[in-house]
């Protein structure tokens, strides 16, 4: 689905990413695991548009998209969250969700202002595809709810609702467990399990606990100071003798 072909980024004399390689397979969990500062939300930003790298490709379905703005990147079919969550905390859960309806609403704005005729029917068709995501995500009871008077990990949800409002074939998920407790995060990685089986969507996940990593990928990228370590499955890469030095600590005697 996404090839990200030797790509590097700079910030001036530092180098966030050294001629990165992998694909991003459809219909699998890709897990990208590294420490801190390793490059894993460059490769998310590049992704999505925020950042241009200097060199190397990115190719979305086989269409290169690195120089393409994020609006229109979105609308090609990849969607994210954001380690920082960038919700509206003024707005209530459901118009949150309805804001990333915008790419999908197609009428006249004379007619929006009348709501009337297809603008009607417009808002009416997505309001439904938005209350199928909140019953996915088990947010009824919050719906009308102000975002941000919500908990922390209801908060997350939301963020996650929103993205799936874009009907991304591509998910890009920026820590979505962290901060959680441990109840929270078992309901984060029910819903990332759910999102995968009913819709059949792609995921490219970053995550600092190993356990929902290795419990959840099908596949797994480590990085490490903004280069590729290694790549393979969770039992492969829990056993590489260099992801275990660099990332997962030093095995005890």
């Amino acid at each position: 689905m996404l090839s990200f072909e030797s790509v590097s980024l700079h910030f001036g004399g530092v180098t966030s990413l050294d001629r990165v390689s992998f694909d991003i397979r459809q219909g699998e969990i890709l897990a990208l695991i590294g420490p801190n500062g390793a490059g894993k939300t460059c490769i998310l930003n590049c992704i999505s548009g925020f950042y241009k790298p200097q060199s190397g490709r990115i190719l979305f379905k086989g269409q290169e998209i690195q120089r393409l703005p994020g609006h229109k990147i979105a609308k090609m079919g990849i969607g994210r969250t954001f380690q920082n969550m960038e919700v509206y905390p003024g707005m209530s859960v459901i118009d949150n969700v309805m804001a990333a309806r915008g790419l999908h609403i197609d009428y006249n704005p004379f007619l929006g202002l009348l709501y009337y005729g297809k603008a009607r029917r417009e808002e009416m068709r997505n309001r439904r595809f938005v209350e199928e995501i909140i019953d996915l995500m088990e947010m009824q009871p919050i719906r009308h709810e102000m975002v941000g008077f919500l908990p922390y990990g209801l908060r997350k949800r939301v963020d996650l609702a929103r993205a799936l409002a874009l009907e991304p074939e591509l998910l890009l998920l920026d820590e979505p467990m962290a901060g959680m407790n441990m109840e929270e995060k078992e309901d984060m990685a029910r819903f990332v399990i759910d999102i995968h089986e009913l819709n059949g969507t792609t995921i490219l996940l970053v995550e600092h606990d190993m356990e929902v990593v290795m419990d959840i990928a099908n596949r797994i990228v480590v990085l490490n100071f903004g280069e590729k370590l290694a790549e393979g499955t969770p039992e492969e890469i829990s056993s590489n003798p260099e992801v275990i030095q660099a990332y997962l600590g030093e095995p005890r005697e």
